[in-house]
């Protein structure tokens, strides 16, 4: 089967190719599934580059997240030959075939295609986990988004807007304000380069946001620490800018906000109740049409290349699906 593997660890994908493997060997309590779609997550770019808090080691097939068709399955695991299901594991799903544990598959929500179930599961656990599970969301409050022409970014903006939130979507890429406005209308849309605090003074009446929801990191965060409103929460999702920031103890006290670290995996294999929890709301939620994943582009696992280079550049407005 054909797979792409990272086989060393680089900065600019050197280490990354296609590769013909061996379909797996299914194990026990695993499920062997055909790829269909698998979708890039931005953690797939950064185990390439070993700057991941997960190392797995060389040589690995890339990829978190998949869909696809059962093709062999244990009598009790819950699924058959021919089952559509999407989910994964932290890598592995970049190929043709793949060997996943049954506990981490679910089928694919009604309505969905393949593509679109790739690209449900890590964004949108991971907006669950933090705007619901951590956030504690309530309908009316206000919400600020940042990295909302990402995966998770938008997946955030759309979650909260089914649940009703008021929702600012932000975005540090001007042409992408329109974009993102058409694939998830959300309350808002603001450019948060340099100071955005007045515009979320101006959009909410004063209030600022009960949530934050922050993929970013570095300047933007440093700025949101001035935009959450008293007993609201700084939700601290990834940094996708580059710098982890600092902040001095005495203005989450001054403030009385709370800052809170995200990591939608571990907290799901730490309360394997909740977890299961939040996939049959994710699915619920997606079956209705409650929620629904946008797909920036989707294209044959041959051109991989384009794919990470379009999440790398911040070109993407919403998730890249590859088809192995």
């Amino acid at each position: 089967m054909q797979a792409l593997v990272v086989e060393q660890l680089s900065s600019d994908l050197s280490g990354v190719g296609l590769a013909e493997l061996p379909v797996p060997e299914r194990q026990p309590g695993e499920v062997l599934v055909q790829v269909r779609a698998a979708s890039l997550n931005f953690p797939d770019l950064l185990m390439t580059q070993g700057k991941y808090q997960f190392k797995p080691d060389l040589p690995f097939v890339a990829g978190m997240e998949l869909a696809g068709e059962v093709v062999e399955a244990g009598a009790d695991c819950g699924f058959s030959p021919g089952d559509r299901v999407c989910g994964g594991a932290k890598t592995g799903a970049m190929a043709e075939f793949s060997s996943v544990a049954a506990s981490s598959l679910r089928p694919i929500p009604d309505g969905l295609d393949f593509t679109a179930g790739a690209a449900l599961g890590a964004a949108y656990g991971t907006a669950y986990t933090a705007l619901v599970e951590i956030g504690g969301l309530k309908a009316g409050q206000w919400v600020l988004v940042h990295g909302a022409s990402g995966g998770v970014g938008l997946a955030a903006c759309d979650l909260a807007r089914a649940m009703g939130a008021r929702v600012i979507a932000a975005t540090h890429d001007e042409a992408k304000v329109e974009r993102i406005r058409k694939a998830i209308s959300p309350d808002a849309v603001i450019v948060n380069r340099d100071r955005f605090r007045e515009q979320v003074i101006e959009l909410t009446g004063g209030a600022l946001c009960d949530l934050v929801y922050d993929p970013v990191g570095g300047d933007v965060f440093d700025e949101s620490t001035r935009c959450v409103a008293f007993g609201g929460k700084l939700l601290v999702i990834g940094f996708v800018s580059g710098r982890i920031p600092e902040i001095a103890a005495n203005i989450p006290l001054i403030k009385g906000f709370s800052v809170v670290g995200v990591r939608a995996g571990e907290y799901s294999r730490r309360f394997p109740e909740r977890g299961a929890a939040i996939k049959a709301e994710v699915t619920r939620l997606a079956s209705s049409g409650a929620i629904h994943p946008t797909i920036d582009r989707t294209l044959p696992l041959a051109q991989w290349r384009e794919g990470f280079a379009a999440m790398a550049g911040g070109e993407i407005v919403g998730k890249v699906v590859f088809e192995p």
